[in-house]
């Protein structure tokens, strides 16, 4: 007997609430075949059958609401399941030769058929879309050679073979959206791809598919949604399992031609393009990052205060310990980890800068978790450098380091970019002069760093000619008062112009 249970839905998902049991009571099963439909208010999930067998007992009823790991039914083995199984495995093609010993299914003579499935995400990410297939059918594949690419809203996933073989057919197409433990394709290991196998998993889908002529099941958050739009959920182009409608699908209908067709005459669709433009989809990665910095407009009073700083001490202090720190710590001492400290500094002496507003409370934070913004080829993305307090100046660089090699080479995971509590985005490597850099949500302050140029100023009431550089805090106005930010941005300034101030923490 096997418990059917509720998954992890993401870091801040705690229950969910049943949609609908595709499977009744008493009904066989098979590995992976979606059993029932769960509904969050961010995405709907889909609960699989983790083995061949027959669903004994429903616990949870459509309509309830469900704890994470909470019991949904059960799943037993035995006679009852035994007849799906032995069908399904006699109607798999096997090249000529009897299928495997004990009536198992998915072998071929040449090897057996092992499911590629989509890699964790991520706590917080529940889907993807399926961007690339590096493999077709047929092709030769190696143990942990990448199949296929997977892009979320936050970064790009590969996924590797779980065996040497042939790829033996693809179960999900090119910008399909895709679920962790969900399988997109199947490799016959060891062997050559099953020629039939395709076809064959085909009709089972087709035969158990209801028609589509508005009897097929519909998900809470579709009707929902079409309840909302004013239109037909039979009319929703299904993408998801047996032609169901998923909430994307539901998202993109209401959206696009619905809209169209029901707008003002002001309204306009997506313009022609000419014979020298070309249209390109903007990916996920690129959609979020336009998604958040409007979010960041729209949802705080974002203000920004200038200042400048002497870069000169700190110019003076590289060169003349550059080849010590070197031979130390194996990394060169750069700016960023001056900036790092000088912020933690400062941070700790106003405190609203690295905090957030959560409804109508204040959350202040006593740890310095600091993003340091990387711009990539796919768009710019903020790891984040874990208690940057007690790191210290090679600790930060090292770590800067590592994480601005793993976001160029797109292998950043999630967590490397959650729970910042402030962003230092440095525009000078690119030659800016002066911007006003954007917040980053939740946090209520960034730190824009620029270009050093050599400017006269007056020193002790005469011109000097020194290395300048203009600082820029954007922060939430809802939050941080005028004078805490102009106070945050002098302590940066008088650090960086004194070094040994960090020193001494004054």
């Amino acid at each position: 007997m096997t418990d059917i249970t509720v998954p992890t839905l993401g870091e801040s998902i705690t229950e969910a609430t049943v949609g609908q049991w595709l499977k009744a009571k008493g009904d066989s099963v098979k590995k992976d075949d979606v059993l029932v439909e769960l509904e969050t208010d961010k995405v709907s999930v889909e609960v699989s059958a983790t083995e061949d067998g027959v669903l004994s007992d429903i616990v949870a009823n459509e309509g309830d609401t469900v704890e994470i790991g909470a019991l949904l039914g059960k799943l037993s083995g035995g006679n009852g399941a035994a007849a799906k199984p032995e069908t399904a495995a006699a109607a798999l093609p096997a090249h000529g030769g009897p299928k495997d010993p004990g009536g198992v299914p998915g072998k071929a003579d040449k090897g057996e058929l092992v499911d590629v499935e989509v890699p964790t995400m991520g706590e917080s990410v529940a889907e993807g879309t399926l961007s690339t297939f590096l493999k077709a059918p047929g092709d030769p594949v190696k143990k942990d050679e990448t199949i296929a690419e997977i892009e979320t809203d936050k970064v790009a996933l590969e996924v590797p073979s779980p065996a040497d073989g042939v790829l033996a057919e693809l179960l999900v197409g090119e910008g399909d959206s895709v679920t962790p433990g969900s399988v997109i394709a199947r490799i016959s290991a060891g062997g050559s791809a099953p020629a039939a196998a395709p076809a064959a998993s085909k009709p089972a889908a087709t035969t158990s598919a209801p028609a589509a002529t508005g009897d097929r099941p519909v998900a809470p958050s579709v009707r929902r949604i079409s309840t909302e739009a004013g239109v037909n959920p039979a009319d929703i182009p299904g993408s998801g399992r047996d032609g169901r409608a998923t909430k994307a699908d539901a998202m993109n209908y209401v959206n696009s031609a619905p809209k169209a067709a029901s707008a003002p005459a002001e309204a306009k669709a997506p313009r022609d393009i000419g014979p020298r433009e070309e249209r390109v989809r903007m990916t996920r990665l690129r959609q979020t990052i336009a998604r958040r910095l409007k979010e960041a407009q729209d949802n705080a009073a974002m203000l920004t205060t200038f200042n400048d700083v002497d870069m000169g001490a700190i110019m003076d202090l590289r060169k003349k310990h550059q080849e010590a720190f070197v031979a130390k710590h194996g990394i060169k001492l750069g700016f960023m980890s001056f900036f790092v400290k000088a912020c933690v500094n400062a941070l700790k002496e106003v405190p609203a800068v690295n905090a957030e507003i959560d409804g109508t409370d204040i959350i202040y934070k006593n740890y310095y978790d600091i993003g340091v913004a990387v711009g990539t080829d796919k768009g710019l993305v903020v790891p984040v450098v874990r208690d940057s307090d007690d790191l210290s100046l090679a600790g930060i660089e090292k770590s800067i380091a590592d994480l601005g090699k793993r976001a160029r080479d797109g292998s950043l995971t999630i967590g490397d970019m959650q729970g910042g509590t402030f962003t230092i985005s440095n525009g000078g490597i690119y030659g800016s002069l002066m911007s006003t850099p954007i917040l980053n949500p939740p946090q209520s302050g960034v730190l824009g760093m620029h270009r050093i140029e050599q400017r006269p100023v007056a020193i002790n009431g005469e011109v000097k000619i020194r290395p300048m550089m203009y600082l820029a805090l954007s922060y939430d106005h809802r939050i941080v008062d005028g004078k805490e930010a102009v106070t945050f941005l002098v302590r940066v300034k008088e650090a960086l112009e004194d070094p040994e101030r960090m020193l001494l923490e004054v």
